[in-house]
């Protein structure tokens, strides 16, 4: 255990405060919750990058409480009616798809390298993007255009990067370099 992966468990440990103000309509403590949780995510990156602290642990812990801060907070702003319910299902139905891979590819006996697809990236950018500017219109006007640029990327990239991941899955599956 070391500091990155102290700092990804902390970004875990903020889920259900996260959650709870969000219920609670507390949402600019919501935001703060949410903006703290991502700068624990680009900390324990740089710092185990710099100290070369990477570990096994923290490859497998990251993404994972990425998808699940993420996951989280499109399941909580769509029950409470802030983002579009067929958003969320997408955003879920990507990470599941994402999952099921993982889960073929442990039954299988391989073992390909964890790395996030520029792809992957984009739509991250783009969730966490759509998750900040749904908080900040409950304290501030957002433009239509705004809006409709969130709701494009996120859903563009969304549905790229799950095509791209049963894609590259698919090959791996099939004997195929690992890409």
């Amino acid at each position: 255990m070391n500091l990155p992966n102290i700092l990804t468990l902390i970004r875990v440990l903020l889920i259900p405060l996260f959650v709870t103000l969000i219920i609670n309509k507390a949402f600019t403590w919501a935001l703060m919750t949410f903006a703290t949780a991502g700068i624990t995510d680009a900390v324990d990156g740089l710092i185990a990058r710099l100290t070369g602290q990477r570990t096994e642990l923290g490859a497998y812990l990251d993404p994972v409480a990425d998808k699940f801060l993420l996951s989280s907070a499109f399941v909580t702003l769509a029950i409470i009616g802030l983002i579009p319910s067929w958003l969320t299902i997408l955003v879920l139905t990507r990470d599941v798809i994402i999952l099921i891979g993982f889960l073929m590819f442990f039954l299988t006996d391989r073992h390909p390298r964890i790395a996030p697809s520029i792809l992957s990236k984009i739509t991250t950018f783009f969730q966490i993007s759509t998750v900040l500017l749904f908080l900040l219109s409950e304290s501030y006007t957002v433009s239509n255009f705004v809006y409709k640029t969130a709701l494009g990327g996120v859903t563009l990239f969304t549905v790229l990067s799950g095509i791209h991941y049963i894609s590259v899955g698919a090959r791996i599956l099939n004997g195929k370099k690992n890409p």
